[in-house]
C-alpha cells in the first residue's frame, strides 16, 4: 500500500498546493478562472490528441476497456434511480448526488495513470476518456432534466454538449489520426506533448483551488452517499466485470482508477445551467476529492 501511496502523493499533493494557493489569494482570484479554461480547452486537449495519435494499439483491449467503464456508470446510474424513492431528496439535490456518483474528474484520472503506468497507461486513459465522457454527458443531462427541470430530455442540449466537448473532440481528431494513418509532422506531435505535460500539473492545481467545504457540512447525508458509491462502489463494481473479462495488467489498473477518482468539478457548471443543486454538487466535489486521498491507495491495494 505504501507504493501506491507514494506513487499517488504527488497528485495530491499539488491539489493540497492549488488550495492552500487560493486560500493565500496568489496569484490572485482573477487567475484561476483563465487557468481552467486553459487546461480545459487546450493543454488536456493536446494531451489526450497526443495520447492516441501516437499510440500503438496492437494488442491492447481497449473494447474491454470500455465496455467495463461503460457498464459499470450505466450500474451506478440505476442503481441510484431504483434507489431514489428511499433517498428522501429533492429532485435537484438527487441530481447533484447523481453526477457525484456517475461522473469523474479526468485530471486526477490522467495524473494518477501517469504516475503509476506511464505513457501506455495514458493511451489507454485517452481510451477511457473517449468511452466515459459521453456516456457521464448523456446520464447528467438526462438525470437534471427528468428530476431537476421536470421536463422531457433534451436531446439536442446532449447533442450539443458533446459536439462542443473539447475532450472528445480532441479524442475525435487522435483516432481520426490513427484509423486513416494521416502523416502528422513531428513538431505538431512535440508541440502536442509538452502542452499536454503541462496539463497534469495545472489541472491538479485548479482542481485544488476549486474546493470548498462550507455547503458539505449541511448536506452531510447526500455527501456521503454520492461519494461512498463514487470512491468505493463504483471500483468494485469494475473489478467484478473485469474478473470474467479477463481484463487485467495496466489495463486494469487505469479502469481501476478512472473507477476510484472523485467527481467532476464540472459537474458544477452543468448543475447550475440546468436547475440542478449547484452548492451541493460543489459540496460533493469538494468532499470527494479530499476522501480519495485515502479510498485510492486503499482500493488499489485491495484490487490490484
Amino acid at each position: 500500500m505504501l507504493d501506491f501511496i507514494a506513487s499517488l502523493l504527488p497528485v495530491f499533493g499539488l491539489i493540497v498546493l492549488g488550495a492552500v494557493l487560493r486560500r493565500l489569494n496568489f496569484p490572485g482570484d482573477a487567475f484561476w478562472v483563465p487557468l481552467e479554461k486553459l487546461t480545459y480547452f487546450v493543454l488536456f486537449p493536446a494531451l489526450l490528441f497526443h495520447a492516441i495519435a501516437g499510440a500503438d494499439f496492437a494488442g491492447a483491449p481497449i473494447g474491454r476497456l470500455g465496455l467495463i467503464l461503460a457498464a459499470a456508470m450505466v450500474l451506478i446510474a440505476v442503481i441510484l434511480v431504483a434507489a431514489k424513492p428511499a433517498l428522501r431528496t429533492s429532485g435537484p439535490a438527487f441530481t447533484s448526488i447523481f453526477q457525484g456518483a456517475v461522473r469523474w474528474n479526468s485530471f486526477v484520472a490522467l495524473a494518477a495513470i501517469s504516475a503509476l503506468y506511464g505513457k501506455e497507461g495514458l493511451t489507454l486513459a485517452a481510451v477511457a476518456i473517449a468511452v466515459m465522457v459521453p456516456i457521464a454527458n448523456v446520464l447528467s443531462v438526462l438525470a437534471l432534466t427528468r428530476y431537476a427541470a421536470a421536463g422531457s430530455p433534451s436531446w439536442s442540449l446532449i447533442g450539443g454538449q458533446l459536439l462542443r466537448n473539447p475532450l472528445l473532440q480532441a479524442c475525435a481528431a487522435g483516432i481520426a489520426v490513427q484509423m486513416l494513418s494521416v502523416p502528422v509532422p513531428e513538431p505538431v506531435l512535440v508541440a502536442a506533448d509538452m502542452l499536454g505535460k503541462a496539463s497534469l500539473a495545472l489541472g491538479l492545481l485548479a482542481v485544488g483551488s476549486s474546493l470548498d467545504l462550507a455547503v458539505a457540512r449541511l448536506e452531510a447525508a447526500n455527501v456521503a452517499i454520492a461519494s461512498v458509491l463514487k470512491l468505493l462502489v463504483s471500483p468494485v463494481i469494475v473489478t467484478l466485470l473485469a474478473m470474467p473479462l479477463g481484463l487485467g495488467g495496466t489495463a486494469f489498473g487505469c479502469a481501476l482508477i478512472c473507477a476510484s477518482v472523485p467527481g467532476a468539478a464540472s459537474s458544477y457548471i452543468l448543475a447550475k445551467q440546468l436547475g440542478g443543486d449547484a452548492p451541493l454538487m460543489a459540496g460533493i466535489t469538494t468532499v470527494q476529492t479530499l476522501a480519495a486521498m485515502l479510498t485510492m491507495p486503499l482500493v488499489l491495494w485491495l484490487f490490484l
